[in-house]
């Protein structure tokens, strides 16, 4: 199973119908409800989704209920009500569940499977033919644990109808007694218009989310039958770390125990990144991992040790021994990642053994410091094919070099690697694998991985409780904790814990050894839950049985023979008694009499790469079809990468146009530089903002622009292909297209990305406004609104003109329109002549010109 993503992934429902949406509610498929319902407690998630439909056509239609929902979740729960008459699903032990499979394929029937689609989705479907004017309706209930991971939980939606929806509601309440410290929302797909069916509310300990568009805020024209409702809805959050300890809570005779302390320092750590350079890697590929490279070799605290090697048939190192992770050396590793080329065959086995060759040098010499952490980071595109060729062999070799005593993290990029090798290669010494995707934020991937184990806080953590008062624990000791995630323990409390629940966790930090004690009242917790609004029954136990599983599975990975067939056995015995859809077990899903007599649900275990690209490219053409009565399909068109138009014989537009305070009319500003170095722009330590620049003087334009919020540690660095967003110091990074919609809330900050205009705004805060303009005046443009919120501190390229700024007397403009300003003692003459306003919507004609007063500030 691929850990790929640590978040909770609620369901895209694609109706395939029989007509085109567009006149599919007047005589075909109608999809006139639609609600999905996600209560969250403690992490532990519970969704339902209901859809339903109504055959308004003059004859029978085939109706497919097409999910997609996280490859972590286990579906428990399926049903048809088809006429009045209720289909359940049935969950059974794969091989049994095979025998109806295989026979419905070799009758010609079709079966049905959940099948791996995107990074983190795999895709539930089911069809039936539905009589005219008769209504069917779907209800599929799956539960994930969420993961904590760089200091968030997620949940995401991907809304994707396909056509309006009378009754359409995202409902999602969040329970979570530690108390909720941050809550955000974002939405891919958000207009303005539909930010009003939008509600969120929150107190201390409960949140509650509810999107409820009408038919006219769904549709993407009016009085067209288009639905706008086509990509991401995210909820983010984290809770109070209030005691070192974590929290316990107790609910029907099980308890969780979460642990995530907060204030405590970092441990060094001795990394050796080893990158597959062979010739699959070329292009973008190299490209992409050199960018992430720079990055994190940035990110190196000083205390950290340091040293790459670099393979394709060959295995060199850039250094002979690690290297303490100061400013000379980081800034020679940056030079060397940077003429990395791709060539070659790719021989892993040696690279490991280099890897583990030198930590064992670096500890024999004692230059390891006393309790760091010691890991290797082994990035690569393929198979093994020079040297040691046997994935069984190299995974044997690596465990037996290795001994227990470092980390080996493995990154697969892209489907030409066996993810099974790298994963039971990770598993089987300390670490873990994932996926890095083939795509155009490649780079944050990887940066984004290391970010997770970039911070180590505790070694050898041992959960321990008193003797007699818990059984059927799951995991309770863990070799290393990470700054941003959170471990987790559950179990089953004796009869005899009436009253009192004590704990113990014993951790190691430095070359000290921490002991953190509590004691809860059973009584007490159990009162916690006694709102049925925000849990379902014996949620507890389910998750304690989900957790249970999941540790199972990945046991049974890094395991073979008798030991694996143990563990399997015992995860196939919970799936069943807690009828959780897992890779051990089906769900056979009975249909109406007359039709194909049932279909087969299983979850795929990712081992065949050619399979997952099918997938995916299927996937892929899924997403943009519907069916005809003809049987033919019809593509929908995608949206193509466009930028706002920039007019073609008129001079370029403005760099920036500010707003000043007690003038109307706009100041366009032109930068004029040659310096190499980072702009400083703006700056106000009152307001928070800081705001940075890459100019480019042989084509005149800014490739980057940065603005950083300290209140709300978020940074927003646009580009002229992207826009990346960051939170935290060294958080998730999330990119964006300009040609997508955008709409992100969180404490302190507002953004909004539509018509190829961003938006960061707060209601006591300067709204900054960017846009990345295309040919033939390419480069990124930026405007500033609200200039009021300006303290008298701010500073920079722009933030001069907010200080003691004074305009000549109006009667003193020349002929040719120019006047003078005053800024700080210094005196800029202006021109007033039309410049090109980029700060309305995109069109498809040219920018209009607005009248501004130019200036071109050198540098």
């Amino acid at each position: 199973m691929e850990p790929a993503a640590h978040a909770l992934l609620l369901p895209i429902l694609l109706l395939l119908a029989s007509l085109s949406p567009i006149n599919a509610q007047e005589d075909g498929i109608d999809l006139y409800s639609l609600i999905v319902d996600s209560k969250v407690t403690m992490r532990f998630a519970h969704t339902t989704i209901i859809s339903c439909m109504v055959n308004k056509a003059k004859e029978a239609q085939e109706a497919i209920f097409q999910v997609e929902l996280p490859r972590r979740a286990f579906i428990t729960n399926f049903s048809m009500i088809i006429d009045g008459v209720t289909y359940p699903g049935e969950i059974k032990e794969k091989a049994a569940a095979q025998e109806k499979y295989s026979s419905a394929v070799a009758r010609g029937q079709s079966a049905g499977i959940i099948r791996s689609t995107e990074r983190t989705l795999e895709q539930f479907q089911v069809s039936v033919n539905v009589a005219p004017t008769v209504n069917a309706t779907f209800e599929l209930v799956y539960e994930e644990l969420l993961k904590r991971q760089l200091g968030k939980y997620e949940l995401i939606l991907k809304v994707r109808p396909q056509q309006l929806v009378k009754h359409l509601q995202v409902d999602v309440h969040i329970f979570e007694p530690q108390g909720i410290s941050s809550l955000e929302t974002e939405s891919t797909f958000m207009t303005k218009n539909l930010a009003n069916a939008l509600t969120t509310t929150q107190n201390q300990t409960k949140a509650h989310i509810l999107f409820k568009p009408s038919l006219a805020q769904q549709q993407k024209e009016p009085g067209k039958l288009d639905t706008i409702l086509d990509g991401n809805f995210i909820v983010r959050y984290d809770v109070n770390q209030a005691t070192a300890v974590g929290d316990i809570q107790i609910e029907n005779g099980y308890f969780v125990h979460h642990f995530a302390p907060a204030e405590m320092s970092t441990l060094s750590k001795n990394v050796v990144f080893v990158i597959d350079k062979s010739g699959s890697m070329s292009g973008r590929k190299i490209k992409q991992t050199q960018e992430a490279l720079v990055k994190i070799l940035s990110d190196l605290k000083p205390g950290d040790q340091f040293n790459l090697v670099t393979f394709s048939g060959h295995v060199s190192q850039w250094k002979p021994t690690l290297l303490q992770a100061l400013t000379e050396h980081v800034e020679e590793a940056k030079k060397f990642a940077h003429h990395i080329q791709a060539r070659g065959s790719t021989n892993i086995n040696e690279a490991v053994l280099v890897a583990v060759k030198m930590l064992d040098e670096s500890n024999r010499k004692e230059q390891l410091p006393a309790g760091s952490v010691s890991m290797i980071i082994l990035l690569t595109d393929g198979d093994p094919t020079e040297g040691e060729r046997n994935p069984q062999e190299i995974q044997e070799n690596v465990k037996a070099a290795i001994e227990g005593r470092y980390f080996l993290y493995c990154l697969g990029f892209g489907f030409d690697v066996s993810y099974a090798f790298l994963e039971k290669l990770a598993l089987e010494n300390g670490g873990v694998a994932r996926r890095i995707y083939e795509d155009s934020d490649a780079d944050l991937q990887l940066q984004d991985f290391y970010q997770e184990v970039a911070n180590p806080l505790l070694t050898m953590v041992k959960f321990q409780y008193p003797e007699n008062t818990v059984e059927q624990l799951t995991q309770d000791n863990f070799r290393v904790f990470f700054k941003g995630s959170e471990l987790v323990v559950a179990g089953k409390l004796q009869p005899q814990v009436q009253d009192l629940l004590s704990a113990q966790v014993n951790a190691q930090s430095h070359t000290q050894n921490f002991t953190f004690e509590t004691e809860v009242n059973v009584a007490d917790k159990e009162k916690v839950f006694q709102s049925p609004k925000y849990i379902f029954h014996n949620f507890m136990e389910r998750l304690w049985a989900y957790l249970t599983i999941q540790q199972l599975l990945e046991k049974a990975v890094s395991t073979s023979g008798d030991r694996q067939k143990n563990l399997e056995s015992r995860a196939l015995d919970l799936s069943l008694k807690f009828s959780f859809v897992t890779p051990l077990t089906s769900m056979v899903v009975t249909k109406p009499e007359g039709q194909d007599q049932a279909q087969v649900v299983s979850t795929p275990v990712e081992t065949d790469s050619k399979t997952i690209r099918s997938r995916l490219a299927s996937k892929s053409r899924t997403a943009l079809r519907f069916k005809v009565h003809s049987r033919h399909k019809t593509d929908l068109e995608e949206s193509r990468h466009s930028v706002l138009s920039s007019p073609g014989p008129m001079e370029r537009g403005p760099h920036f146009i500010l707003s000043l305070p007690h003038f109307q009319e706009a100041l366009c500003v032109d930068i004029r530089a040659s310096s190499q170095i980072p702009v400083n722009i703006l700056s106000d330590p009152i307001q928070g903002i800081e705001l940075t620049g890459q100019y480019e003087g042989s084509t005149d334009k800014f490739v980057w622009l940065q603005v950083s919020y300290r209140t709300s540690e978020v940074k927003v660095r646009v580009s002229q292909d992207s826009i990346v967003v960051t939170r935290g110091n060294g958080g998730k990074s999330s990119s964006y297209q300009w040609q997508k919609t955008l709409y992100l809330v969180m404490p302190g900050l507002k953004l909004t990305l539509e018509n190829g205009l961003l938006l960061l705004s707060d209601s006591d805060k300067v709204t900054i406004g960017l846009v990345s303009l295309g040919p033939p005046t390419a480069g990124l443009r930026l405007f500033l609104n609200d200039p009021g919120h300006f303290s008298s501190q701010a500073s920079g390229v722009l933030g001069q003109f907010y200080q003691d700024l004074q305009w000549d007397p109006a009667g003193q403009s020349t002929a040719e329109g120019k006047r003078e300003l005053n800024v700080r003692g210094k005196t800029y003459t202006v021109t007033r002549k039309p410049g090109m306003d980029f700060r309305g919507s995109r069109g498809p004609s040219p920018l209009p010109t607005f009248p501004c007063w130019s200036l071109e500030q050198p540098l």
